[in-house]
């Protein structure tokens, strides 16, 4: 049990952390797009930072998911991609990052981005967690 809640932790302050970095990100990047007059009213980066943090929140947490040895990976993926793109979406409407004035094509570039985005970095974690798990195998079989 301790291991699981430290995982989680582990996990959800890797999310937010993450969530934080692209927000920064895509600050400057709106900033300098504006010209440095990027403005923000009524509380909006507020709403924003918090935003990040439910969003880092919505991948970190359902990523507990991949303890469960009994479900087949594509269904974890699925859960937890699912839970984390759900709750980015519902977070993007409220802050007013998506404000559903976006044509068809427009909101399907932004989801098709949105889950780029979230697999390129999946795929990160990935990567380094196999990487990880065969570094530990190759010592045990040089171990006997």
């Amino acid at each position: 049990m301790k291991e699981t809640i430290r995982d989680l932790t582990k996990s959800t302050v890797a999310s937010i952390g993450m969530a934080m970095a692209i927000f920064c990100f895509v600050g400057v990047v709106f900033d300098i797009g504006y010209k440095g007059n990027f403005c923000l009213e009524n509380y909006q980066y507020t709403k924003m930072l918090m935003g990040c943090i439910l969003i880092g929140l919505g991948f970190g947490v359902p990523s507990i998911v991949y303890r469960k040895e009994n479900l087949p990976i594509p269904i974890r993926v699925l859960i937890h991609m699912g839970i984390g793109c759900v709750v980015y979406t519902i977070v993007a409407y409220a802050v007013g990052w998506m404000d559903g004035s976006q044509t068809i094509g427009q909101g399907i570039l932004i989801v098709l981005i949105q889950l780029g985005v979230a697999f390129f970095i999946w795929f990160l974690f990935m990567r380094h967690y196999r990487a990880e798990a065969k570094e530990m195998n190759d010592k045990l079989q040089a171990m006997k």
